[in-house]
C-alpha cells in the first residue's frame, strides 16, 4: 500500500503541473501573434493582456490570504 500523499506533496504535484499548463497556454496564445495567420487590433491585445494580468493579481492576492470576486469568461466582444 503506497504511503499516504502529504498536503506539501500535493500542492507541489497540483502546483507544478498546473504552472506548466498555464505556461504552455500562454505559448499556444502568442502563436496568435501571427500577423499572417490572424487579424487583430491594438484594443484586442490591449484587452487580453488586461484580462490576464487582472486574473494574475486576483491569484496573487489568494496566496496572500484575500478573496477576490468570481468574474464573467472573457470575450473580446
Amino acid at each position: 500500500m503506497a504511503a499516504k500523499e502529504t498536503k506539501r506533496e500535493r500542492f507541489v504535484r497540483l502546483a507544478e503541473a498546473r504552472t506548466n499548463k498555464i505556461i504552455d497556454m500562454m505559448k499556444l496564445l502568442g502563436n496568435c501573434s501571427s500577423t499572417a495567420n490572424y487579424e487583430y487590433t491594438e484594443a484586442d491585445v490591449k484587452k487580453i493582456f488586461g484580462a490576464i494580468e487582472h486574473e494574475l493579481k486576483n491569484t496573487k492576492a489568494k496566496f496572500n490570504g484575500s478573496d477576490s470576486v468570481k468574474e464573467e469568461r472573457f470575450t473580446l466582444d
